[in-house]
């Protein structure tokens, strides 16, 4: 027996009702066989979603739904660094070790200006993850537009990591200061 459609509407409402309960970001190939649609119509329903301010963010591991912090507020800082491609997972590895996230990649383009790429990150397994993604697809890091110049923004529960990271990553060359 083949499972019916959902009309758009109750589907969007069920896929951001999932992002919201999901303990682990869900892939839109997921999505799709939960809700018997394309991968592609979950792309543009996710889109409409944001549309709509919904927190919902695509990240290498899958799509996320970004929850209010309660209590504890997080330090952030945005740092500028400069590595070859293949110096990327040493780059993350340093952060992630010290209990750092890592949000972003923004580099500066010349026609499009910034652009901002979610990387989520946060621990070794998600780093490889998110490496073992850019191989599959074949992927190209954005530093490649700029020469290897691109900002990071990060988070942490102290200052005191987000330092203890940045020195690590001076130690290593990738800091630019």
């Amino acid at each position: 027996m083949k499972k019916e459609k959902m009309p758009t509407t109750e589907r969007q409402d069920f896929i951001l009702d999932l992002l919201k309960k999901a303990t682990t970001p869900l892939t839109g190939s997921e999505i799709a066989k939960m809700t018997n649609v394309s991968r592609q119509i979950i792309v543009q329903d996710i889109s409409i979603l944001k549309a709509k301010k919904e927190p919902v963010v695509a990240t290498s591991q899958g799509y996320i739904y970004l929850h209010e912090e309660k209590g504890q507020q997080l330090e952030q800082m945005t740092i500028v660094c400069n590595h070859t491609p293949e110096e990327t997972e040493q780059e993350l590895y340093i952060l992630v070790d010290h209990g750092v996230s890592v949000k972003d990649v923004i580099i500066e383009h010349p026609v499009y200006g910034d652009l901002t790429a979610s990387i989520r990150v946060s621990n070794r397994k998600e780093v490889d993850q998110f490496i073992q993604k850019i191989k599959e697809t074949n992927s190209s890091y954005l530093l490649t537009l700029t020469g290897g110049i691109h900002l990071h923004t990060l988070e942490a529960d102290s200052y005191d990591k987000l330092d203890a990271a940045c020195r690590d990553l001076q130690k290593a060359g990738f800091l630019v200061t």
